[in-house]
């Protein structure tokens, strides 16, 4: 079998690959790249089901990677929906505060916001209910108005589009199967030999990174984001985005009400652990032998109980029930009642990375690299609003065309 040959290969056609394809042309518009995707099509997973929210990074301290490219990002990727005729819209995002307890946690937002050069701003009640009036009183809120939602599938379809038109290669279906050689790797639509090689495989990134030796200290373990979404009658009752005070005690902000593009207004997402990298239903997606290792490790997290894992584990998987997740909904939106929420196919996975030594959930990007390959272990959320400048960051940590 012929052996494709490029100057650099992407593993992975989610929004990071796509991104890092991008910078790669700005920086080398001569060099030949290609992009290496296991699904027929793009959008599949993490880039094709989020909804759309282009995040502010209150959420992030100063010292973190994620903190360096999620405003930068933001903007980047507004300017990139004006430059090509993207929908999107700036409609702003209430943090809200359901007890006196999280006080110290607001106060701590309000310094990242501080510190990340974001606009943001303790607003009262009656500033509160303007934005939006269905939301509890609480006993604080921020109001961060640079907070967007955008088309995300269109972003992606221009992206290929331009990128294609540049002559990036996209290979569909090819899977990434072993490293025959320190510069090729065996895929299902053949052989591929590359001068650098960027691992962008969301929740596969550290199975690829395994090939070269790496990612020996952590695995990725999937959660499930289920959602409810508002019928029609109460749709009107969300203006924007509303969102909750982190619970410190937690790894995960938790349910929350967002207005996207589309107008509709999706009520989620859980962390559900999840039985497999697609385990986007209750069993589907899930395969006997990957649900027996994710469940070893779930049940090693469960007994470490790092990161509070065991109160996360029964949290969520409680929000199964309907009764429970309304609950949680209601300490945003009081007024909210079982017969709003409406069923709703969305549903995504958040590739968790764990530090197999100490049991800890990894809570920002991680790289490690080779010679001739950088692998992104940990694309989480604001990956899709980072991307932009998150591509920078990836192409300046491998070294490659600074």
């Amino acid at each position: 079998m012929d052996v494709k040959t490029y100057d650099y290969v992407i593993v992975g056609g989610g929004i990071v690959g796509l991104t890092v394809a991008n910078e790669l042309k700005r920086r080398a518009p001569r060099a030949s790249i290609a992009i290496l995707e296991k699904e027929a099509r793009l959008g599949v997973h993490a880039s094709g089901r989020n909804s759309g929210v282009l995040h502010c990074g209150i959420y992030y301290g100063a010292d973190t990677r994620k903190a360096k490219v999620c405003a930068d990002g933001a903007r980047r990727m507004m300017a990139y929906a004006d430059a090509n005729g993207i929908a999107y819209r700036k409609s702003g995002k209430v943090i809200l505060a359901t007890s006196e307890a999280q006080l110290p946690t607001v106060e701590r937002l309000m310094k990242n916001a501080a510190d990340n050069g974001i606009s943001a701003r303790r607003i009262d009640r009656q500033e509160l209910h303007a934005l939006e009036p269905a939301a509890a009183d609480g006993a604080a809120a921020i109001y961060c108005p640079d907070t967007a939602v955008i088309d995300s599938p269109a972003v992606m379809m221009k992206l290929r589009e331009q990128l294609t038109a540049q002559g990036v290669a996209f290979h569909l279906g090819a899977a990434a199967e072993a490293l025959k050689s320190p510069n090729t790797f065996a895929t299902r639509q053949g052989d591929f030999s590359f001068g650098y090689l960027f691992n962008c495989a969301g929740a596969y990134a550290d199975t690829v990174a395994r090939h070269f030796g790496l990612a020996a200290d952590y695995t990725l373990v999937p959660f499930k984001g289920i959602y409810w979404k508002l019928s029609p009658e109460a749709n009107p009752m969300i203006h924007s985005n509303i969102y909750p005070v982190p619970d410190v005690s937690l790894p995960f902000l938790g349910v929350h009400l967002t207005r996207v593009i589309s107008g509709d207004v999706y009520i989620g997402p859980t962390a559900i652990p999840a039985l497999g990298r697609e385990n986007y239903g209750i069993l589907k997606g899930a395969r006997l032998g990957e649900a027996m290792g994710i469940g070893w490790q779930l049940a090693q997290m469960y007994w470490r109980n790092q990161n509070n894992f065991r109160l996360l584990a029964h949290t969520e998987i409680a929000k199964y029930r309907k009764e429970v997740f309304l609950k949680a909904a209601q300490k945003l939106c009081p007024s909210l009642r079982a017969e709003d929420m409406v069923p709703t196919h969305k549903a995504g996975i958040r590739p968790q990375l764990v530090n197999r030594k100490s049991g800890k959930l990894e809570m920002d990007y991680i790289f490690e690299r080779t010679e001739n390959s950088l692998h992104v272990l940990n694309a989480i959320s604001p990956a899709f609003t980072s991307s932009f400048a998150f591509a920078e960051m990836i192409l300046d940590e491998s070294g490659m065309l600074r």
